[in-house]
């Protein structure tokens, strides 16, 4: 091949790549339904590029000796454009997959309810797998409802008590 032929397909993927980067700049500001067909495009387009790459490179082998070194160094340059390209789009896919798991998690966390009886049904499932016999759960459970009356009333007491310090003392 001639060193023209080598240049005009230089240029055309030089154009190629400015076009990439062009819609590149418009990840940022494509809605959400259509961000991934944008994505595909541009995946599309790097890996096309890539391939002619390989093809330019086996051109730039075949140039004459004096003019091989420049031709491989463009090769080599364009090389690196389109693999910076690429980082820059898996950087992009990478925070929109953590933003989208970030909100789905969100909405999870709004929407769900939470109650007591989810917690006492996790207890007494993790008892069931460890093995302990219904009769030690009641005996659990009544133990944990005698707790909370002592407290409650160890509770009124310790008012009383200040109420009445208070009164005579104060």
């Amino acid at each position: 091949m001639s060193g023209s032929h080598s240049l005009m397909l230089c240029v055309f993927r030089i154009r190629h790549i400015q076009q990439v980067q062009s819609l590149m700049g418009d990840l940022e500001r494509t809605d959400r339904e259509s961000v991934h067909l944008l994505e595909n495009e541009l995946q599309a387009r790097i890996d096309q590029i890539f391939n002619h790459l390989e093809r330019l490179e086996i051109l730039a082998s075949k140039e004459p000796l004096n003019r091989r070194q420049n031709a491989k160094l463009r090769v080599d340059q364009l090389k690196y454009d389109v693999q910076h390209l690429r980082t820059a789009l898996q950087n992009f896919q990478h925070r929109r997959y953590a933003r989208e798991i970030q909100d789905r998690e969100r909405e999870e966390l709004m929407s769900r309810t939470f109650t007591t009886n989810g917690t006492h049904k996790k207890m007494l499932d993790v008892a069931n797998m460890l093995g302990l016999s219904n009769t030690v759960m009641r005996l659990i459970e009544r133990r944990a409802t005698q707790d909370k009356f002592i407290m409650i009333g160890g509770m009124l007491v310790t008012c009383v008590f200040i109420f009445l310090v208070v009164r005579y003392l104060g």
